[in-house]
């Protein structure tokens, strides 16, 4: 939910500021853009070399910049224009009575108040200060400007008490806002199954039966699913793709009975099912326990069994599940893939056709043909597999809604 985000982090002067270069680390592990303005108070407790360095953009401590001899302004509205999110860790009583009043003395309070998204604000401080009326009138104030409060937790604090009033930790910090963030996709609270690449099915222990998908389409589904608030599990075949970060719930396997059993695991409890997954039909019947010699191979025969059809399987099965498939034809392409979605009990399909340029495996683009069981369909031009992903979505989503 962070990943892209421009988040402009403000640190005010409280002990618990020693704890944003973890934060820092976490957001921009979570794939966000980090700046950071700071008050001058905020620095005794931990550095802006440290914050700038992990960051890897300037720390902000004042309207003016001085360096080299010349002065530069630091200018609080670009910097409330260039934000996606705010989030003021940690916010002590003072500057949150400050925020409230619409108090203007530091650089941190001009970017507030200048800040056109959505404010996040962690508080900080002892317990007695937590729960005092005026602190929680900052507190009821704020939100009722539509900021949103990270709540304290309760340990031990700087003065030596233990009680409510410590900064929530990074880790839940990042955790509470991805949260947040979901709230009000289009699906949040939805349960999401998607299978992607090839399987391999083994000859012996070296060699085995495969195909050229790399899973990229299905990775791009799952991580759109992702933005869009839903709760993922992509179960992925062989591939060399990098996954990072813990987004989605990821399973890998390696063969189509691994796969199998992997898919109905999740199935029964999941909304929505897109099977993007190119599962090989067939496998050796037999499969050698060592590595077959070339001598030994030659005039060689193979006897192939069916795998099971796992999308079959999930169409026989189905309950409130909405089941996306995909065909890839070489002819006859609307027709087949007409007859799929029939045979397969499937809610909608998606075509790729190998006669159409930049689509298929192993392109980084696809052209589809998307349809649902009313026949009602819509092709699209032949775009980037992060666009074709999105199109996707978008269909799914205008029927699960409708």
């Amino acid at each position: 939910m962070l990943s892209g985000k421009n988040i402009l982090l403000g640190i005010t002067g409280g002990i618990a500021a020693y704890k944003t270069s973890f934060l820092v680390r976490l957001l921009i592990k979570a794939g966000a853009k980090v700046r950071v303005v700071m008050t001058q108070s905020a620095s005794s407790f931990v550095t802006p070399l440290t914050l700038s360095t992990l960051s890897k953009n300037p720390v902000l401590l004042d309207f003016i910049n001085q360096e080299d001899g010349s002065l530069s302004w630091n200018n609080h509205v670009e910097l409330g224009l260039w934000a996606d999110i705010m989030l003021i860790a940690p916010a002590t009583a003072n500057t949150l009575s400050k925020m409230a009043n619409g108090t203007c003395d530091n650089l941190l309070l001009a970017a507030y108040l200048s800040a056109k998204c959505p404010v996040y604000f962690a508080p900080a401080m002892d317990l007695d200060m937590y729960q005092h009326s005026s602190t929680k009138a900052s507190f009821k104030k704020l939100q009722s400007f539509g900021n949103i409060m990270i709540p304290a937790e309760s340990g031990e604090l700087a003065s030596g008490l233990s009680g409510e009033g410590r900064m929530a930790e990074p880790e839940h910090i990042v955790h509470f806002m991805e949260s947040h963030l979901k709230e009000g996709q289009p699906l949040f609270g939805k349960r999401i199954l998607i299978t992607a690449g090839p399987t391999h099915e083994p000859i012996d222990p070296v060699r085995f039966l495969g195909n050229r998908s790399t899973g990229t389409m299905g990775l791009e589904l799952a991580k759109r699913a992702v933005a869009l608030g839903g709760d993922v599990v992509l179960i992925m075949g062989p591939t060399t793709l990098a996954i990072e970060g813990d987004a989605m719930e990821l399973k890998r396997v390696t063969t189509a009975e691994e796969m199998y059993q992997e898919v109905h695991k999740h199935y029964p409890e999941v909304d929505i099912a897109i099977s993007a997954a190119a599962v090989a039909d067939y496998r050796p019947k037999e499969v050698s326990n060592q590595k077959i010699k070339k001598k030994e191979a030659q005039g060689m025969t193979m006897t192939l069994e069916r795998t099971k059809d796992i999308l079959l399987s999930m169409g026989e099965t189905k309950k409130q599940q909405f089941i996306v498939g995909f065909a890839l034809e070489t002819q006859n392409e609307l027709q087949n893939a007409k007859d799929k979605l029939v045979r397969k009990n499937l809610d909608a399909i998606v075509l790729n056709s190998l006669n159409d340029q930049g689509a298929g495996f192993g392109v980084t683009t696809n052209k589809i043909t998307f349809f649902d069981k009313n026949s009602v369909s819509k092709t699209f031009k032949v775009k980037d597999k992060s666009e074709v992903a999105s199109d996707i979505w978008e269909e799914i989503i205008q029927r699960i809604h409708a």
